[in-house]
């Protein structure tokens, strides 16, 4: 699935605890003449990606008869070859970190939290640490007998607001089949460039960008899901003489991306966002105005129906005022 707006997690991120870091002494036998190195190795460590090894290689972490070798040179099948293991950045993903995590609820079962933009929920290429699961296997190191964390739902980077965690497997569980059942509810406060109709629903199948993998797009194909967002007009405004909407919009679906794509669709690119907005626009804000300002579900344990609403993060709030657009009141 990365990355970040809101999407059901549906992946299983592995053990990710580190590996073994002991040399491994291997003897090549007469059966690997003429074959590649790389190769003849792969099949002696299958524990390990050929990617893996090849990095190892061009590093001068696997030597044959001491000496470093390229993968791609040839095994004359006599070889004593010794592999000495490297961490990568993704075998220690799942250590934990000290971290100031916005606790805005929390018992033996769940806890809510008010996630600022700029932190990443989850590790993934390039954001290995420094992490909000990270920082929850800290807070809570119960939650390392948990898969993910606890994590049963995501917000981009740069998308602020509330996330729900699981600290037992239980309410995981039933977390999630909530959020399948599409009960949860979910509502995010997004500026928009233009002016939208008062309100609308957007129902338009999402799927990954056929010519940009690391972007989604409204798509009809057959491995698209179903994404339906409701919106509603709050309020407009003037951002550097040019019309904005304050806009509310409900998730039924969590896909990836899916109000920027949704708003995009529609015309109305959201504020500052870099990937789906107008390019020269984007500079007026530092990141896509859009937070998760509302969240409700029925408490895993008690059966208790839950709602928690917080105030715009103070970077949104200081641009839907400098729009001349007042903070919406908590109702």
């Amino acid at each position: 699935m990365d990355v970040d707006i809101d999407d059901e997690i549906e992946i299983d991120f592995g053990a990710g605890h580190g590996i073994d870091l002991s040399p491994i002494h291997l003897q090549l036998t007469p059966d690997a003449c003429g074959q590649r190195l790389d190769k003849v190795v792969a099949g002696l460590v299958p524990q390990f990606s050929r990617s893996r090894l090849q990095l190892w290689f061009d590093g001068g972490h696997i030597l044959v008869d001491g000496k470093t070798a390229r993968g791609k040179d040839t095994a004359y099948g006599d070889e004593s070859i010794v592999v000495a293991p490297q961490e990568a950045p993704e075998d220690t993903a799942f250590t934990p970190e000290k971290m100031d995590l916005n606790i805005i609820y929390e018992d033996d079962h769940i806890l809510v939290i008010n996630k600022p933009a700029g932190l990443v929920v989850h590790p993934g290429a390039g954001n290995w640490s420094g992490t909000m699961l990270n920082g929850l296997l800290h807070h809570a190191p119960q939650l390392t007998s948990v898969p993910r964390a606890g994590i049963v739902h995501r917000l981009d980077k740069d998308t602020s607001g509330l996330m729900v965690v699981g600290k037992t497997l239980a309410a995981q569980t039933d977390l999630v089949r909530q959020l399948q059942a599409r009960t949860v509810k979910r509502e995010y406060f997004a500026l928009v460039w233009g002016t939208p109709q008062l309100s609308g629903t957007i129902d338009a199948s999402m799927g990954r960008h056929p010519k940009d993998r690391i972007k989604m797009a409204v798509s009809t194909s057959m491995s698209s899901k179903p994404a339906i967002t409701h919106y509603q007009r709050i309020e407009s405004g003037l951002l550097d003489r040019r019309p904005v909407t304050l806009v509310q919009c409900n998730l039924e679906t969590g896909r990836t991306h899916q109000i920027r794509v949704h708003m995009q669709h529609l015309g109305f690119a959201l504020v500052g966002d870099s990937t789906y907005g107008k390019q020269h626009l984007t500079p007026v804000f530092g990141r896509q105005a859009l937070q998760a300002r509302r969240l409700g579900l029925v408490h895993p344990a008690t059966g208790v129906a839950c709602e928690w609403i917080v105030p715009l993060a103070d970077d949104f709030a200081e641009l839907i005022a400098k729009a001349g657009i007042p903070e919406p009141e908590a109702v």
